[in-house]
Order: C-alpha cells, then sequence, then structure tokens
C-alpha cells in the first residue's frame, strides 16, 4: 500500500510543473496593444523600375530607375533611386553624367510630350539649358543644331514652349513663369551618380491642387461618368557626356553640358513613369451639410485623409482649415445652433462664468520637427544631433550670417564690418564648435555649403510654446538666452537679449528683432541703392507644411541678391536658387510634413540627455510622460522637461474640442468624427481613411477618452434645447445615437469603434469627460458620472482579460497537481 501511494503522484507532478512553466510563459507574452494596429501598405507596394536606353552618342541601356511610389499619391515626395550610371564628374559639380528629372502632365496613354513638363525655371547653371534649345558651347543661337530637331521652334532663341493643363495659353518665352518659377518649380536640374554607379532623390509631386497647371487628379470623366482621375508623369532625362549635337565634353573638369534637356535628341532618351493621383476634385456627394473643422496645423494631415471616408460612409462632410489655435478655441466658445463648430486645438479651450460645456477628445499623436535637407560633394547628409542651445543660437540669429551682409560693400554707404554686434560668433551653424563637436561629419561641409537660417512659420501657435519650453527646460539654453556666452564664448544676439526669452512663459511666435540693413549681395555702387534685412535674409513660412515643401525645394525664399538696373528697373534684391548640390536648408515643420516630402529630421537632446528622433515609438514614450493639464484634467500638456528615456521632447497630442451648446445633429456628426478617429482611423497607412506617416497611434487610453468624449459630446447637456432633436436630421447620418447607457455605435466606414460598454481605465489617465472648469458642468449627477466612466473595451483588452484568465487557470491546477502528492506524502508519513 505504501509503495502504490508513492508511486502514482509522478505523472501528476509532472503535469503540475508543466502547468506553472506554462503559466510563467503566459505570463511572459506580450499583449498585443489594442492602440496601435497594423500598419497598411506602403509606398513601396507601387514601385515601378525602368532601365535606360541606348541613346545616339551615350549608353544608357545599364541604368535602371526605380520610382518607389507611383500610385495613391498627393502633394508630397516620392523616393527615386538608381544604379548602373556613369559618375558624375567632377564630384564636387555637375558637369557631365547626371540624371534630370521633372513632372510632366498628358492625357496620352504613351506619356507627356516636352510642352507638358515643368522644367527650365531659374539658373541653368551646371545642369543644362533651359527650355532653350540651343546648343554646344557656341553663343550664337543655333550655331550648333542638333540634328534631330525640327524648326518648329523659331526665332533668335528657340525655346519649347509650356503648355498648361487647365487650357490657358502656353508661354511666350523662356523666362516666361506664369505658371512656375524659380521659388515654386518641383524640377531636380541635376541628381548626382555617386561612385559605385547608384543614386537616390526625393523628388516632389505636385497634385492639381496645388499645380492646376498640372491638373494631376483632376477628374477628366464627363459629367455622370465614372471619375476618372487625370494621371501625370515622372520623366528622367539622363546625361552623358555628349551634347545634343554629338560634341563630346572632353574635360569635364572645366566644360560642362549646356543643351537642355527638351532638345529631341535628349529628349528621346527619356525614361518615363506613370502616375496616378488621388482624386482632388470633390469626392463628397453634393447637398451633404458641409463642416468646418479649424484648427492646429499638427492634425491636418490626418483629418484631412479621414474626410473622404467619413463623407462617404456616414454622409459628414468635414473641411480642415489650418487656423491659429487661439482662432479655433474661439470659435469653440462662440458655438450656438446656428453657428456649429468644432476646433483642434493643443491646448485646453478655458471658458470664463457658466457658459456651455466643452468637450475634449483626443484625435492624434505627432509633433515638431526639425527637418532639414543638406547636401554637398559627397551626397545628402542623412543624421544631425541638435541641443536646446544650438536651437536657442539659431532662433535669435546668433550667427553673424544670419543677419543681413553684404560681400561687396561701398563705405559710404554700408558698415565696414558685417553684424559688428555679433563679432566672434561663428558665420554659420556648421562652424560653431559646438555643433561640430556632435556632429563630426558636418567638418568638411562647412566649408563648401552656405546653411539658409533655421526657417520658422509665421503667427502664434501652441506648438511655438513647446518649443520655447524645450529651450526654457535647458540650463544651457536658458544661460544662453540670458546672455551668458557659451564655451568658445559666442554669445546671444542682443537684440533678443532684451526679449527675456529665458523666462517668458507664454511665448507663441518666433520674434525676428534684429534691425539690420544692407544693400543687396553683390551690390555696384555705381547703381541706385537695394536694400536687405532679416525678413528679406529669412522670410518666415506661412505655415509648418510651406517649410517643408521649401526645405524640400532646398530654397527658403531669400530675396538677398542686388538685381542692376538693366534686369530690375528699379533695381531691388532677388532670390538665386542655391546650385544643385550645395544646398543647406532647415525648418522647424509638424512631423507628418516631414514624413510627406521624405526629410530628414534632427535628433532632438530630451531631458535625460538622450538624442531622439521622432518615430512612433518616441512620441508615444512623450505621451507617456505628460500629465494633464492643473486645471483640466481631460487635456495632457506637452512638457518638454518631463520627455525622459526615449520620449521625444516636442511631442504634442491634438484635441478635437466641441461645446454642447450646438443642434443635437451637428452634435451627432462631430461624435461620429471622433469615434472614426479614435477606431479605425488609427489604423497607420497611406490609404485615405487612414493615419498618415508622421502620426503615432493613440494610446488604449486616450481612444477610450475620446470615444467616451464623443458619446458626452452626442449626448449633450440633460434639460437643455440643445439635447433634443432628431439627430439624423438634415443627412448627418452614420450611426445610432447613443442614450444615458453609452450605447453608441460607429457607422464608420471601415469597422466602427464602439462608443461604451463597461467601466474600466486607469487612475493616472485624464477623465473621460471632464470639463474645462468646475463651473462648466454640474458636480454631480448620475450622467455625468456615467460619462466620466464609461469606457470602451478594444481587442487588446480583450486579449489581456483572456491571458490573465489563462494564467490563473494555469497557475492553480499547477498548485492543486503539486498540493495532491504533498498530501499523500503528508498522509504517508502519519500511517502507522
Amino acid at each position: 500500500m505504501r509503495k502504490l501511494l508513492t508511486a502514482r503522484p509522478r505523472p501528476r507532478i509532472l503535469v503540475a510543473v508543466s502547468c506553472l512553466v506554462a503559466a510563467l510563459i503566459v505570463a511572459l507574452l506580450p499583449v498585443p496593444p489594442g492602440a496601435t494596429p497594423a500598419a497598411a501598405a506602403t509606398t513601396e507596394d507601387s514601385a515601378v523600375t525602368k532601365s535606360g536606353v541606348k541613346g545616339k552618342y551615350d549608353d544608357f541601356s545599364g541604368l535602371k530607375v526605380t520610382v518607389h511610389q507611383t500610385e495613391g499619391l498627393h502633394s508630397q515626395s516620392v523616393r527615386v533611386s538608381w544604379d548602373g550610371g556613369a559618375p558624375t564628374r567632377p564630384s564636387a559639380s555637375f558637369n557631365v553624367d547626371y540624371l534630370q528629372i521633372m513632372q510632366c502632365w498628358g492625357d496620352d496613354p504613351s506619356g507627356p510630350d516636352r510642352e507638358q513638363c515643368v522644367f527650365g525655371a531659374g539658373t541653368t547653371t551646371g545642369a543644362g539649358n533651359g527650355r532653350v534649345v540651343r546648343y554646344g558651347t557656341g553663343t550664337t543661337a543655333g550655331s550648333e543644331e542638333d540634328p534631330q530637331e525640327d524648326t518648329k521652334y523659331t526665332g533668335a532663341f528657340p525655346f519649347v514652349p509650356f503648355r498648361p493643363a487647365n487650357g490657358e495659353p502656353a508661354t511666350t518665352s523662356s523666362h516666361d513663369y506664369t505658371y512656375f518659377g524659380p521659388l515654386d518649380s518641383n524640377e531636380q536640374k541635376a541628381s548626382r551618380t555617386f561612385s559605385n554607379g547608384s543614386g537616390e532623390t526625393q523628388f516632389e509631386v505636385q497634385d492639381g491642387i496645388q499645380a492646376d497647371y498640372l491638373g494631376c487628379g483632376v477628374n477628366t470623366a464627363a459629367a455622370g461618368s465614372t471619375p476618372a482621375p487625370r494621371p501625370c508623369w515622372l520623366v528622367v532625362v539622363p546625361r552623358g557626356v555628349h551634347e545634343a549635337n554629338g560634341n563630346e565634353i572632353a574635360n569635364p573638369d572645366s566644360d560642362r553640358l549646356v543643351s537642355s534637356p527638351l532638345s529631341a535628341t535628349n529628349w528621346a532618351q527619356r525614361i518615363v513613369f506613370r502616375l496616378d493621383f488621388q482624386p482632388v476634385d470633390n469626392f463628397c456627394p453634393e447637398g451633404q451639410p458641409e463642416r468646418a473643422v479649424p484648427g492646429s496645423e499638427l492634425a491636418d494631415d490626418a483629418v484631412s485623409s479621414w474626410g473622404p471616408k467619413l463623407c462617404t460612409s456616414q454622409g459628414n462632410t468635414f473641411t480642415f482649415n489650418r487656423e491659429a489655435e487661439e482662432l479655433a478655441r474661439g470659435e469653440v466658445l462662440g458655438a450656438t445652433e446656428d453657428t456649429p463648430a468644432m476646433g483642434v486645438t493643443v491646448d485646453p479651450v478655458v471658458q470664463a462664468g457658466d457658459g456651455p460645456r466643452v468637450v475634449h477628445a483626443p484625435l492624434a499623436v505627432s509633433g515638431l520637427v526639425i527637418a532639414f535637407f543638406i547636401e554637398g560633394p559627397t551626397g545628402v547628409m542623412q543624421e544631425m544631433k541638435l541641443t536646446p542651445r544650438l536651437v536657442a543660437k539659431m532662433l535669435t540669429h546668433s550667427y553673424v550670417h544670419d543677419v543681413p551682409w553684404t560681400n561687396v560693400c561701398d563705405p559710404s554707404y554700408c558698415d565696414s564690418l558685417d553684424a559688428a554686434h555679433l563679432k566672434g560668433n561663428p558665420l554659420y551653424f556648421t562652424r560653431d564648435k559646438e555643433f561640430l563637436d556632435l556632429n563630426p561629419g558636418y567638418a568638411d561641409l562647412a566649408a563648401q555649403v552656405d546653411p539658409m537660417s533655421l526657417m520658422v512659420p509665421q503667427g502664434d501657435s501652441d506648438t511655438t510654446r513647446i518649443v520655447w519650453n524645450w529651450l526654457q527646460s535647458d540650463k544651457d539654453a536658458r544661460d544662453f538666452l540670458s546672455g551668458k556666452p557659451d564655451e568658445n564664448g559666442m554669445r546671444v544676439n542682443p537684440y533678443f537679449k532684451e526679449l527675456n526669452l529665458a523666462d517668458e512663459s507664454d511665448l507663441t511666435n518666433f520674434p525676428k528683432s534684429d534691425p539690420t540693413v544692407k544693400p543687396g549681395i553683390n551690390y555696384d555702387p555705381s547703381y541706385a541703392l537695394a536694400t536687405y534685412t532679416v525678413l528679406d535674409l529669412d522670410p518666415y513660412t506661412s505655415d509648418l507644411h510651406d517649410g517643408a515643401v521649401k526645405t524640400r525645394r532646398g530654397n527658403n525664399g531669400r530675396t538677398t541678391v542686388y538685381a542692376q538696373p538693366q534686369d530690375q528697373a528699379p533695381p531691388k534684391v532677388v532670390n538665386v536658387a542655391p546650385a544643385p548640390g550645395l544646398r543647406c536648408v532647415m525648418a522647424i515643420v509638424d512631423a507628418a510634413s516631414a514624413a510627406r516630402y521624405g526629410l530628414q529630421t534632427a535628433a532632438l537632446r530630451n531631458a535625460d540627455g538622450n538624442f531622439v528622433k521622432p518615430s512612433v515609438e518616441s512620441l508615444q514614450a512623450g505621451v507617456g510622460d505628460m500629465k494633464a493639464y492643473p486645471d483640466n484634467s481631460a487635456v495632457l500638456k506637452p512638457d518638454p522637461s518631463r520627455a525622459k528615456g526615449q520620449a521625444y521632447p516636442l511631442t504634442a497630442v491634438t484635441y478635437a474640442a466641441a461645446s454642447v451648446n450646438q443642434a443635437a445633429k451637428d452634435r451627432k456628426a462631430y461624435a461620429d468624427l471622433i469615434r472614426y478617429a479614435a477606431g479605425p482611423g488609427q489604423t497607420q497607412g497611406l490609404a485615405a481613411g487612414q493615419l498618415p506617416p508622421g502620426y503615432a497611434p493613440l494610446p488604449a487610453e486616450l481612444r477610450r477618452q475620446a470615444e467616451a468624449a464623443a458619446a458626452d459630446l452626442e449626448r449633450g447637456d440633460p434639460g437643455s434645447d440643445s439635447s433634443t432633436g432628431d439627430p439624423n436630421a438634415n443627412g448627418s447620418g452614420g450611426g445610432a445615437a447613443g442614450g444615458d447607457t453609452g450605447g453608441t455605435s460607429s457607422g464608420a466606414g471601415g469597422g466602427g469603434s464602439s462608443a461604451g460598454g463597461t467601466s474600466g481605465g486607469s487612475s493616472s489617465s485624464p477623465s473621460a469627460a471632464a470639463a474645462p472648469n468646475s463651473s462648466a458642468s454640474p458636480s454631480s449627477g448620475p450622467q455625468q458620472n456615467a460619462a466620466a466612466t464609461r469606457q470602451g473595451i478594444t481587442p487588446g483588452d480583450i486579449l489581456g482579460v483572456i491571458r490573465w484568465v489563462l494564467l490563473a487557470v494555469l497557475f492553480l491546477g499547477g498548485i492543486s497537481g503539486l498540493a495532491g502528492p504533498v498530501m499523500l506524502r503528508y498522509a504517508q508519513r502519519r500511517i502507522p
């Protein structure tokens, strides 16, 4: 009997131990995050590769060019890469062996003709001869004719006119900038091939909104027919060592190609890619109510992406308007049943007195970035580290050539020294020891490329305050702004020291306070005086998106170069675009615009001393370090001083803010937008309705908060006139209205998220439906309590519950399995 009792428990012990091991494994497995949907298709899904041809004089048959996105385009950049090319010579400029890239329109399925292409704006030094089709090195028009060119283009300087897609007249000269000019052309006059035969560039494509003369994405179908967005074309013209008439550039170190890529012989070597654009016409059904959504530019790309899905699946048409957050907050407070409004803000809406309640719902996680496009003889720079003090130096124009200067100067008109008040400071940030210690790879670039000033947007914004708070949270930057020199003796521009930038708590703009005035660069004292100021040298961008576009083009639009009377009457300062291969442009932009235009972004030092680049992970870590505003627990406050670990310091959350003092149909429409944003709108991807690159999905707590806020907004205040009425009137559409129990469901296309269910949530998260201040909502009551605790359940939450139930079962099974043998052994000992 004793032998039987000791032998039988062994299998049980094995099973019990297996259960405990399985429980340990389950406990260590990560829970799938309910707030981070899988990313959708990438740009590479529509990549197209084509080969060159053997030309009349140069052989490009070994050249393979890839355009990495050819479908679903809008105004953005696309990556173009190639291999099998001859290296550009010389390495420091573009004399021979390079690529010329342009965007064209054209309804012929085989591709565009020369007159439909955007090319030839501005200077042509080192990169062909614009639209003029004269050839070789001769100075007489037609002295070296292209054998392939017919007599279609005549005159003293025969040129290929540009015919726009919108039916307007063609251009009348090679310098007719009616449709595009040096500041808005997206052409790439020269792109470098490196010594290994490869190259890469980001090319800016423009849709029919940005460039109506191209009409890309405009519907070309007859009324009543299936929409047919116009395709466009990306054309690559490879250049070798021969002119269009066969003359060879024998000495590339001193001579260069001058013939145009639009000449017949060069054009015959083109490589053509079809580009398909998203529709730019009004994609919403006619007759639907249209509601404007003004506010923070940080939410622009996200709301604009959600719009097409909302108007086709829910019957709600929303138009996002970039607007200062303070203006949007004013519209929210002024909303009535006759003037509905929902604004997008970073800081909360603060109302005085006993005005109507305002609901805040998280929409998107993004942030500000310092984007750059810096290229030299060795290629495009990919990485950069910046401290708060370095950015403080840039924003205060404390580098000598960040204020007006001149390289030709008559003492009777200007000072003998440039920027005497900055004497001893470096000329540029690329010559600042602090910068070079962090970025040693820029040491060789400093002597070859002159940087433009850091571009910043005009006007007031909540997001600008985040930048200044980042600088003020850093001791070195704060000391510099206060007047203390850095370790190398560099001092703040004295005109900015007077502004108290180190301590001012409500800085919402970027001042340009230096009053220096200088004659235009290359000014000839024998002519009338033309001067420029810091605003000419470093003009504001109109907004964050504009800063990204200008960075992509490598030109901030400065007007500093003197134009003599024979060129301009009266004389004035004009813009001269930097030469290809010698561009250095930086701007403060939003993360979504930087991603949209393929810009590099700097790694910024956070409160822990770590240099962090913006990414999904670092943006979400930035949200995790935030705390709510003291007077509004529903809104997280951007606070760079709290960004630690791998948190990105310029992270921000944008919020939809809407008053309950609106008609039921309007509150429901805005609630449906919030539900879509918190649900399918958080799926990352490039298609309409998805979350574009540059954003991070909302964490689960913020998604639940948004769903609860949507239900609260739709319900309105009990007993008020605005809480009654038919919410589906006038085409508001989209799912059933939620009652007091929070059983509201979304009618969003692509799957909605429930705005209701069991209560839950963390005590550390913002209250789901907290009022902006204590006087804005009732202090108690079942409606408020229900709204404050109502949370949605995500798939990740369900999987988490299953995980812990399974863990408990396995653990209890293991303990029970071990308990049996233990009790038996104990019993054996007691058997006499």
